[in-house]
């Protein structure tokens, strides 16, 4: 029987000793495996392909048929993984917490227990009389027990 635990073991060997890591494993139950992967250096197709051969080589089509997707985690696809978080320092993001409230800012450091951010702090512009602009940051720590989500915000500036 094809699970989680399983298909989690065979990626888990096959990336170990490189900068690619597991984030997350799905099995429905028609046998649909989703794979996703991240690195710190990013993924390629050539990562997805090795990784998908790899798979197969250790399943028995034979005896369960499956359907295998094998892919780098999405731009849009919030942070799980501590490693991601340490990857994204500098980036910008949108941070939902526990309490509905959402806090956007750049990640500047990641600890074993939560992140810092460097919120924009808005400043209220008058349109005749042009001020200073005033916004200074303010730093933000967010326990990880504190995040809901958090996405990379993506900018095309």
């Amino acid at each position: 029987m094809l699970n989680e635990s399983l298909i989690s073991g065979i990626v888990n060997d096959h990336l170990s000793g490189s900068d690619l890591f597991l984030v997350s494993v799905r099995v429905t139950p028609q046998n649909r495996i989703m794979v996703h992967i991240d690195g710190d250096k990013g993924v390629t197709i050539d990562d997805c392909t090795h990784l998908s051969r790899h798979i197969e080589s250790h399943l028995d089509r034979d005896v369960e048929d499956f359907e295998l997707e094998v892919s780098s985690v999405g731009v849009g696809q919030p942070l799980t993984l501590h490693r991601q978080y340490v990857n994204n320092i500098g980036r910008r993001l949108a941070v939902k917490l526990g309490d509905g409230k959402t806090r956007k800012g750049k990640l500047s450091e990641v600890s074993e227990e939560g992140i810092m951010l460097e919120l924009d702090i808005p400043t209220k512009k008058k349109k005749k009389q042009k001020e200073p602009d005033t916004s200074a940051e303010k730093r933000m720590l967010i326990p990880f027990a504190d995040i809901s989500e958090a996405r990379v915000q993506v900018s095309f500036k």
